[in-house]
């Protein structure tokens, strides 16, 4: 997908990887980024920022992703690039309670999938037509391919991002409809680094478990590795790159990789 003079939409962008994909994009030439957040205060600090970077390019929605009518207000204009990033992190362990389980599903997995089913459709008559289709990225997480020790709300929730985008790269991918998927492990954003501070021992695991992986990245630095894969074509945006190996290890040996799991679970504990 070519970025520069293309249009998009970035969820989750008043802050932390969103914001970043934001001036990532603006960077790299895009003609219009609209950045949407639950955050009125510090979505408009975000827009403010950005538009005073690159003026007339830049525009703003508050709502919530879950929200029907916020995302067909989101997506009536016309749009190439739509990226998935809003996200939550709720509950930890096996007390993770319905909210939780309920918040952590629609946020980061049905949120993807309502904006799929307005634009996608669209996007391949499109490509019908003879015109450019569109790009759909997904922001998963390393947990979608290894698992996110001390919280099964997030595991999961992440594998289900991960799978519906192979599924709409599957199916889609061959008829206009370009998908991509970020799969990064620790970035700087207060999301994770709240986790050691938490009075929660499952929440310290999960934070200590990320921390001790490998290196904190800088959520500029991950935008870069994403929007690099956009161009190229990539599915897998892995700016962390040991996390190849480790999912090639998981898909060699599930018992050996588990075992290890243990053994980092029970280290940081």
């Amino acid at each position: 997908m070519e970025l520069r003079s293309a249009s998009a939409i970035v969820t989750g962008a008043a802050g932390g990887i969103g914001e970043a994909i934001a001036q990532r994009l603006l960077e790299r030439g895009a003609s219009s980024v609209v950045l949407t957040d639950l955050d009125s205060d510090r979505l408009d600090v975000a827009a403010e920022r950005l538009a005073g970077m690159y003026p007339d390019r830049v525009d703003f929605l508050v709502g919530d992703v879950t929200d029907e009518a916020h995302l067909r207000a989101l997506t009536s204009r016309d749009v190439d690039l739509y990226f998935a990033n809003a996200g939550v992190f709720r509950g930890f362990g096996l007390e993770a309670d319905e909210d939780a389980w309920a918040a952590s599903w629609d946020v980061n997995v049905m949120a993807h999938v309502r904006a799929a089913q307005l634009l996608v459709p669209r996007w391949v008559e499109r490509a019908e037509s003879g015109e450019s289709g569109g790009c759909f990225v997904s922001t998963a997480s390393a947990a979608g391919l290894l698992v996110q020790l001390g919280s099964a709300t997030y595991t999961t929730s992440k594998h289900a991002a991960l799978g519906f985008s192979e599924w709409l790269a599957a199916t889609y991918g061959d008829r206009g409809v370009q998908v991509c998927c970020l799969c990064p492990m620790g970035v700087r954003t207060p999301m994770v680094e709240g986790g050691d501070t938490s009075e929660h021992p499952d929440a310290r695991v999960s934070h200590a478990a990320v921390a001790g992986s490998g290196e904190m990245l800088d959520p500029l630095a991950v935008a870069g590795v994403l929007l690099d894969a956009v161009e190229e074509g990539r599915f897998l945006a892995l700016p962390h790159p040991q996390v190849d190996d480790m999912q090639r290890g998981k898909a060699s040996d599930r018992d050996r990789w588990l075992a290890g799991m243990q053994r980092l679970r029970r280290s940081v504990e």
